[in-house]
């Protein structure tokens, strides 16, 4: 059953948890870049020779005082073609450097513990959803909360416990992002999850 036995009394390390945060610039950059990086170039559009149709002169190119045309097809008629359109394989990526996504997580993470979001809390459960539903009514968050599970490793029953919950997302600690972190309303770490964020977040390694 998913229970925690002891709240896990683990100190949040302050390299990572407990960094200055001089303004919300580099945050911004690093949400737009996770939403940016995550975007398919999915919208195409056809050109004027791709539509359907036009083959025949809509009417005969003097004597009718209407301007001349070859083709319904022309961009500016309805149904026309479209002139610069998306073609589906634009490239929406932002880079940032991998020092300044670390640095990003961990203002996101220290605004996070300076609200008093962050729980450290081990998990466990058999795979039932009603566990890790129950584990998550027993820490009294407000309804309808956000919940963010931080885990060293993803287990089947840990993700078989947590599909099918809406307001929880289980995320690996090394793929944790400033996305995940701004959007939860709670995060529950594992002591394990604590200690591989601060192995890959501590500024020393960022050298």
């Amino acid at each position: 059953m998913a229970e925690s036995t002891k709240p896990a009394k683990a100190a949040l390390p302050k390299e990572v948890f407990g960094v200055d945060v001089p303004n919300h610039e580099l945050l911004k950059l690093a949400y737009d870049a996770f939403l940016a990086n995550s975007r398919q170039a999915s919208a195409t559009t056809k050109t004027r020779g791709e539509v359907r149709g036009g083959g025949k002169k809509p009417w005969k190119q003097k004597g009718t005082g209407r301007a001349r045309f070859g083709s319904t097809r022309n961009p500016i008629w309805r149904h026309g073609g479209i002139v610069f359109g998306p073609r589906g394989n634009e490239n929406y990526k932002l880079k940032l450097s991998k020092t300044s996504k670390r640095v990003a997580i961990r203002q996101a993470l220290t605004l996070a513990n300076e609200a008093k979001k962050i729980t450290v809390s081990d998990i466990k459960t058999t795979g039932k959803t009603a566990e890790i539903a129950k584990f998550i009514a027993d820490k009294k968050f407000k309804r309808d909360r956000r919940v963010l599970l931080v885990v060293d490793e993803k287990t089947p029953e840990l993700i078989r416990a947590t599909n099918n919950l809406q307001s929880a997302l289980l995320v690996r600690a090394q793929y944790l992002s400033v996305y995940y972190v701004l959007n939860a309303d709670q995060i529950i770490m594992t002591p394990a999850a604590v200690k591989v964020v601060d192995a890959w977040l501590n500024p020393k390694e960022d050298k």
